[in-house]
């Protein structure tokens, strides 16, 4: 599901040999439909089942007088998938999730048992939805949270980035808010991984490696920019608080999640985050 979004195109262009994979787009299956989901589902019934479909407006479903939209994706569309998937015996679901389900509080990385208090209706609402997967399909369900997620094609931060700095050859960017940007080709990586090993199970948290502001993340968008030639002048970043960029959606101050029980699970390890963005930006050249 979500196989028009960035991760869902990453994805589709790494498919593991010998696998034979259905993606389907928004247009194609509206995950908050439950009638439809189970028609599709057993017409098609999988082994394996990659829910990366998700309502991501962050600000916009602040604005909502009632949430419905999001709660009907986020949280109900992942119930209807798991329901669906709990009838085809064997069959598995990995639930992409957030950073978002956490408060930003903590002055550590997040591990994946941690208590989750979202702070905003995007991450209640993809908290409700990993609770479903677990508490409809338990040890067949996989939750794996990621966090700034981005790719050369869709709507992110770094497409935002180069857009901005080439109109405008200056940014101000927030400064006093943490995570680990991910590019969408590691986040493939690490759901293909998982769906080679049946035992895998819960909870896991999987980003680039290292860590970063908004602030960095933008100043090595400018700087790597440069140097694969997606930006032609050199291009200010001027940092600012939270309290200076004043958003619908209240966004965790700490973002940064702990890798260390998936890097066990997977025998994978994360690609540093600007090495990664390198990579991304030579895409678009």
């Amino acid at each position: 599901m979500g196989a028009a979004g960035q991760v869902g195109r990453a994805l589709l262009h790494s498919v593991p040999p010998g696998a034979d994979v259905l993606g389907l787009t928004h247009e194609q299956l509206d995950i908050s439909d439950a009638l439809a989901v189970h028609r599709t589902v057993a017409a098609y019934p999988p082994e394996l089942l990659i829910n990366a479909a998700a309502y991501t407006a962050v600000d916009r479903a602040e604005a909502e007088p009632e949430p419905e939209r999001e709660a009907a994706i986020n949280a109900e569309g992942a119930r209807h998938l798991a329901e669906a998937v709990h009838g085809i015996a064997g069959s598995r679901l990995i639930q992409i999730s957030t950073d978002y389900v956490f408060d930003g509080r903590s002055a550590v990385p997040y591990a994946p048992d941690d208590a989750p208090n979202p702070i905003n209706v995007y991450g209640r609402t993809k908290f409700e939805g990993e609770r479903a997967a677990l508490a409809v399909l338990g040890s067949r369900a996989v939750v794996l949270r990621t966090a700034w997620g981005y790719a050369s094609q869709g709507k992110n931060f770094l497409l935002t980035m180069l857009r901005l700095m080439r109109e405008r050859g200056a940014v101000r960017v927030i400064a006093d808010q943490r995570g680990s940007p991910t590019c969408a080709v590691s986040i493939a990586r690490a759901i293909w991984r998982i769906a080679e090993i049946a035992q895998v199970r819960g909870v896991l948290h999987w980003t680039d490696a290292g860590t970063a502001s908004w602030y960095d993340f933008a100043c090595a968008i400018a700087a790597e920019g440069m140097h694969a030639g997606v930006l032609r002048e050199p291009v200010g970043v001027t940092p600012i608080t939270t309290a200076e960029y004043p958003t619908a959606a209240v966004r965790p101050a700490n973002s940064m999640l702990d890798l260390r029980k998936s890097v066990g699970a997977l025998s994978l390890v994360p690609l540093p985050w600007r090495e990664a963005l390198g990579v991304t930006l030579r895409e678009l050249i």
